[in-house]
């Protein structure tokens, strides 16, 4: 299936004259308390008129929401749960062909921090899924999610955790490759991983599940 982005908020592109233009009549004052409050109005107008304008996390995620839309992701789309928050991602992932969730449709929040891209996102399904690398409340655990450094546990290489190259679409196709090949090794939820190593018929028919759940959900 193709890939396919929704966009649910319109990118604004801020000017700043209009900004400046549209603020109320502000009486100046010599005082440096009442420059001080009037500084704290204009700040306040403009970032209320243009939250994405916040931070230089927020103009790369709006670059790297673009760069979805021209070229799109198989098995992928995107959109913002409020448009006045770049932060917050409603996303939704097709199963993979040749995989046991295959034909699912599995919704997803990806957050990120106000440090992005020097600090990792967080991504939890919203879809009931049963995955070895996936915890029962839905966060999801990969190494590439994880904070940059050495692993305190022992179990990941510095270059397998998140490093500010990665983006949104490394992201994605580590998820994508994690739906086709679980890691059993270091689960997140034990009693999948449990099931997929000794049971794999247990396992498939609750996969099977959580893929008609998907669908009807449509």
């Amino acid at each position: 299936m193709n890939g396919f982005i929704s966009l649910q908020g319109k990118i604004h592109k801020p000017l700043f004259s209009s900004v400046i233009n549209n603020l109320d009549s502000i009486q100046l004052c010599v005082s440096r308390r009442e420059l001080t409050i009037i500084s704290s109005l204009l700040k306040s107008k403009f970032k209320s008129k243009y939250p994405f304008m916040a931070s230089q996390a927020s103009l790369l995620l709006q670059k790297q929401l673009k760069d979805l839309c021209k070229n799109p992701v198989d098995g992928f789309s995107a959109g913002l749960v409020d448009e006045n928050n770049i932060f917050e991602w409603s996303v939704t992932i097709i199963g993979p062909p040749d995989t046991l969730y295959e034909g699912g449709f599995f919704n997803a929040i990806m957050s990120f921090p106000s440090n992005y891209p020097n600090s990792p996102p967080s991504v939890k399904f919203t879809s009931e899924i049963w995955h070895p690398n996936v915890y029962t409340d839905g966060r999801v655990c990969i190494s590439i999610l994880h904070p940059p450094g050495e692993d305190p546990n022992g179990y990941e290489l510095a270059s397998e955790r998140w490093t500010p190259v990665h983006t949104v679409e490394s992201i994605v196709l580590s998820i994508i490759s994690m739906l086709s090949s679980p890691n059993d090794e270091s689960p997140a939820n034990v009693e999948a991983a449990k099931e997929w190593r000794d049971r794999r018929d247990d396992f498939k028919k609750k996969v099977s599940r959580c893929v008609r759940k998907s669908q009807e959900m449509l």
